[in-house]
């Protein structure tokens, strides 16, 4: 072989063999990549996995929470009628003394006791009596059932309670039912 065919099939040699460089490199980089392609997948499926448990947990939790929000509304009152219960039997108590006695004074002293009990208890849950007498009448928690003239007192105070009212916390339960002072020779 002449130095002119060397020259001219050297170059087809090394053009070949840069050929087969990059088809390996080119073949090494598409491994490269399906194999990051199949970590990115599998990373996926894990993400949507740990999604998916995160909202079964969510969604369980929050049936948890409503069952026991239920379950306390409905036995929200238990605690207030358990300690209602000893009034019951300190009633029924006096009844019972009330039918083998006959000292009416010892039997009125259960009665207030039992009713002071009551009282207390209400009161530990926030429902406190509205003092209604010899207050200024106010719409707002006294219900007037009548007028009536005085000079014992000024005009539109309560003058006498029927039925105590109640409030609860900052509500009321139960307005005050009450007779309301106006001035001697006022009429009707």
């Amino acid at each position: 072989m002449t130095a002119k065919e060397k020259k001219t099939v050297e170059p087809s040699a090394h053009k070949e063999t840069t050929d087969k460089k990059e088809e390996e490199a080119k073949q090494e980089g598409e491994k490269d990549m399906a194999a990051a392609l199949e970590e990115a997948r599998i990373k996926l499926q894990e993400s949507e996995d740990r999604i998916l448990r995160l909202a079964a947990d969510f969604d369980n939790t929050k049936k948890r929470l409503e069952r026991e929000r239920e379950i306390s509304l409905k036995y929200a009152e238990e605690n207030i009628l358990k300690e209602l219960l000893p009034g019951i039997d300190n009633i029924e108590r006096a009844m019972d003394q009330g039918k083998d006695a006959n000292n009416v004074e010892s039997l009125l002293h259960g009665v207030e006791l039992t009713r002071d009990g009551l009282l207390a208890t209400l009161e530990k849950y926030g429902v406190k009596a509205i003092d209604a007498f010899g207050q200024p009448f106010d719409p707002n928690i006294h219900e007037a059932l009548a007028m009536e003239e005085t000079d014992k007192m000024e005009p539109n105070m309560v003058l006498r309670e029927f039925q105590k009212g109640y409030l609860y916390r900052d509500r009321l339960l139960r307005p005050s039912k009450v007779v309301v002072s106006k001035p001697l020779g006022s009429g009707t």
